[in-house]
């Protein structure tokens, strides 16, 4: 039976969970993170998420699946003023009727599933969160296998991240690494193991345009920062530097809408059977 407790002022168990909203030292410190909205915590609770804490407001009648979603969880029940719950839903008109307070996995590449049809994704350095979880989505949508996010970089725990996600950061495995050496370690690995693994980098001065790459091998794409792009050691590294063409005023694309355009190009291809460049 999960244990119950009721939070009705701002206790040093309340600061503790407002700080991880904004404070990525204090999530790794406590080794766990905020989730609102119903698909996301469906969603961890149906994978099998480690549930530390389930948050409901003490002040309003649970709803069916409020319900449902604090008998299937394990961690513990919260029952909390709706002023303090309001607080940790991040939004200041809206009480979420539930928050989860999950465990954070570990940043390990062997998370991430890798077979013939592997298809998996770099973002080097973001500086925007909501960009990390928007490129989970359309990972996810895509039909990869996991993300990883390398060097100095926004926290892909960050409720903004956790937010555009719309959950797929619950889906697949989505792992830190210091530097592109670590991913390269492993890539080297994973080829010592007969995978033909090719790491295509996106560049808008890239060699090929993106259609003309042949993307239904197994595939790790890599997608620079916002502002700089790739490092100079990811662009050492790749197998290749793809464009995406554009047209009209705009210099470039946005860092994840990029991904996305990779990505179903990717899907595309190996939906239609496609080998070989084209």
């Amino acid at each position: 039976m999960a244990r119950e407790l009721r939070i009705l002022r701002a206790n040093a168990r309340f600061q503790q969970w407002q700080a991880l909203l904004g404070n990525r030292t204090k999530r790794q410190r406590a080794g766990e993170f905020l989730v609102q909205g119903v698909r996301p915590i469906s969603l961890a609770v149906e994978l099998g998420w480690p549930v530390r804490a389930l948050i409901y407001d003490a002040d309003r009648p649970l709803s069916q699946w409020a319900a449902q979603m604090l008998k299937a969880a394990g961690g513990e029940r919260v029952a909390m003023a709706t002023d303090l719950l309001r607080e940790l839903g991040g939004k200041d008109e809206d009480v979420p009727e539930l928050v989860a307070v999950l465990e954070l996995p570990d940043d390990e590449p062997a998370r991430i599933a890798v077979g013939p049809s592997f298809l998996g994704a770099v973002f080097d350095r973001p500086n925007s969160p909501g960009n990390i979880g928007t490129m989970a989505r359309s990972l996810d949508a895509f039909g990869g296998a996991g993300l990883i996010v390398t060097g100095h970089a926004a926290d892909p725990y960050d409720p903004r991240s956790v937010r555009a996600s719309t959950g797929s950061l619950l889906a697949l495995p989505v792992v830190r690494a210091p530097s592109h050496r670590e991913v390269l370690a492993w890539v080297s690995e994973l080829r010592g193991r007969g995978l033909a693994l090719t790491v295509v980098g996106t560049d808008e001065n890239g060699a090929t345009d993106i259609a003309d790459l042949d993307l239904t091998g197994p595939t790790l794409l890599v997608i620079g920062n916002e502002t700089t792009g790739l490092s100079a050691g990811w662009r050492e590294s790749c197998d290749m530097m793809a464009r995406i063409p554009i047209v009209g005023s705009a210099s470039s694309l946005n860092a994840a809408n990029a991904a996305t355009v990779v990505l179903y190009e990717a899907a595309r291809q190996r939906g239609r059977g496609t080998s070989g460049a084209r």
